[in-house]
């Protein structure tokens, strides 16, 4: 299913203390766009009937039905892309625009 990096979780775990959502779970969710392109969104969140539950780096995780099949084997990150900027980003071989590494030779 879905993987959290220790970074990821770290933050994670932060930002539920700041906003006061140590009892809530995280959603994440995912869709395709009108150009095929997945887009993400997450926050803290309570469980509904339908949800999947994951446990990845201690976090649990809430995914809708309409989500799973889009991040089913995708990693989420919080790294530092630009000097001073972190942001969580998400690794996933489901969206087209993911081009996995090359092999080294």
């Amino acid at each position: 299913m879905l993987i959290i990096t220790p970074q990821a979780a770290e933050q994670i775990r932060k930002s539920a203390q700041q906003g006061d959502s140590q009892d809530m779970q995280l959603r994440i969710a995912a869709r395709l766009d009108d150009k095929g392109v997945i887009e993400y969104g997450m926050g803290f969140d309570a469980k509904a009937e339908d949800d999947t539950e994951v446990t990845s780096e201690g976090i649990t995780l809430l995914i809708s039905p309409g989500s799973v099949e889009l991040l089913t084997g995708a990693t989420l990150d919080f790294v530092e892309l630009n000097p001073g900027e972190p942001r969580f980003i998400f690794i996933n071989p489901n969206d087209p625009s993911h081009k996995p590494p090359k092999p080294a030779h």
